[in-house]
This record gives C-alpha cells, structure tokens and sequence, in this order.
C-alpha cells in the first residue's frame, strides 16, 4: 500500500514542509516512537543507487585520511571502522537529491519538529553531517549512543503531539545488507532508556574507540540487526543505541548516512556546503544546508 501523500489542493498538515512527498503514517509514528527508528523500504530506486556508487567509486582509494577529493574529505578513522567520505552531498547527482528526498524528508521534519516555533522560519532543520562509509570483512563500529546519555544533540522527546529530537539520521543502503555482512545494530526502546546498559559500565570498554580497538555490537544483548536491501533506510533518533555487526563475508557493505538538526545548529566537523552546491540546490534544499543565509540583509553576500 503506497504511503499518503499530501498534495496542492489539500490543506496539509502544520508540520508537513513538502506537500507532495511521503508522510509518515500512524503507524510509523508509533513505531518510531516505541523503537526509536523506523524502516523505510526502496526509498532509493535501483538507479538512485548505481548513480551514487558510481560517483563513489572516482574517489581514488589511495586518498590518505584526511585528504581532500574536491569538497568531499575522507575522514580520519580507525582502521577497524573502515573507510568514511564527508560530505558526499558535494558529489551531486543522488548524494545531492537526498539532502530533501521526497521518501523520508518529511519523517525527518516531523520527528525533529520545530515547526510553527519562533526560529522555523529561516530553516525547519540543519544537516551537520553527511558521510559515506565502506567497511570490508572484519570491520565494524561498537556500540554507542543511549537515553541514559543526556547530550541534547541526541536527545528525544515528545510534547503536545509533537516529536522533539535534537537528531535525526537516515542511514541509507548502497548495497544489500543480510547476515554476515557487518548490519547496522540498534537497540529498540533504547532511546528512552534511564538505565545505562551495562555494556557500557564494562572495564576499559573506551578502548573500544581506540585504534585496531575493532569492537562491534555483536552479542550485546537486546541489541538486533537491521538488514536491508540497497535503497532501503533506517531513520532513527541518534539517542538510540547503536553501532554494527563486525562484517564476516566477503565483499564489502555500503552505507550512508546523513544527519539532520535544528536549524540553529552548526556542522559537527566544521565543515560547511560549498558556493557551487549553493548555488544549484534548489531553494528548499539550500535551507538545510545552509540556512543561516536566509537571516542576513538581502542584497548582502554569504559568509563563510
């Protein structure tokens, strides 16, 4: 049964920004707010997916860690954890569709909320990090994240009929992810837990981060695996634990994943959309991106 859509001639609802997009539905509301995430089948098409891998696949392999490929950088991660590229937004083509795909853009405004609020106007969220990630056999990232950690960049909430989370991330497949092949974990209901796993109260367990540390979620208990095929997504609340299988076949498992805020937030990283994304996003997708160049002076330039 196809999603609802909201379309031109019917009033939408307050908090729905892209009438004719996908909404959430009852359902998918509860469930989120039971589980902390919601799986959303095919929001990329086959072609969505090859495009994206394509323009993947011309970053030279042998770019060091923290090199630069254009506007995109690869990130400086522990081996174990595979290889990341930041903001792949900057690639175009799939990448740049995403920041405001009409499959999952409208759950992400609603979970995050804002909307009618006194800042909603010039932005109804932020993107603070957009990355693609490679990770080979043996690679995996531990377990992370959590109700019972108070950061307000994670944090749930819900008032009024309202979703209020600080985060929200769509985590996308670029290929097909079943048993073995290094799944993202996540533990539902996590995200309003008071009660701090006791995974996380075990002995040198920081260690974990550290380089050739090479832990992964792998028998946690309550934690499960989310497979999907490419083009499916997870969107959840970045409060929800989280982390990874260690991947044990061959081959290697894609995945992105692109975060999203309150429009006052600022990058994780520092970095920021370059003039030449600016200027051929279209208007909605330049809010997201960079929406504090909807409060300067007209007429006035961009700072960067």
């Amino acid at each position: 049964m196809d999603q609802p859509r909201y379309h031109n001639h019917l009033p939408p609802p307050p908090h729905i920004n892209v009438p004719d997009a996908r909404v959430p539905s009852d359902l998918d509301e509860y469930l989120f707010d039971l589980n902390g995430f919601v799986i959303l089948r095919g929001v990329l098409s086959k072609a969505e997916v090859a495009d994206a891998n394509a323009r993947i696949a011309q970053i030279p392999r042998s770019l060091p860690r923290k090199g630069w490929h254009g506007w995109v950088q690869r990130e400086d991660h522990p081996e174990h954890r595979g290889i990341s590229y930041q903001q792949v937004y900057e690639l175009g083509g799939t990448f740049e569709r995403m920041i405001d795909h009409p499959n999952y853009i409208n759950y992400v405004l609603r979970f995050i909320g804002g909307h009618e609020c006194f800042d909603y106007h010039h932005g109804p969220a932020f993107i603070d990090e957009n990355f693609y990630t490679i990770r080979g056999p043996g690679e995996a990232i531990p377990l992370h994240a959590g109700g019972h950690d108070r950061a307000k960049r994670m944090s749930f909430g819900y008032h009024n009929g309202r979703f209020q989370c600080n985060q929200i991330n769509v985590l996308v497949a670029f290929s097909d992810i079943g048993p073995g092949d290094g799944a993202t974990m996540v533990i539902p209901g996590s995200h309003k837990s008071n009660v701090i796993h006791p995974h996380f109260l075990r002995p040198n367990r920081q260690d974990e981060w550290a380089d050739g540390g090479g832990a992964s979620v792998d028998g946690v208990p309550g934690a499960i695996e989310v497979h999907m095929q490419a083009g499916d997504a997870i969107v959840f609340v970045d409060a929800t634990c989280h982390g990874s299988a260690k991947r044990v076949n061959p081959g290697e498992r894609l995945i992105s994943v692109y975060r999203y805020g309150s429009s006052w937030n600022r990058t994780r990283w520092g970095y920021h959309a370059s003039p030449e994304l600016l200027a051929r996003a279209n208007p909605f997708a330049r809010k997201i991106i960079h929406p504090q160049e909807y409060i300067r002076p007209p007429g006035t330039a961009a700072r960067w």
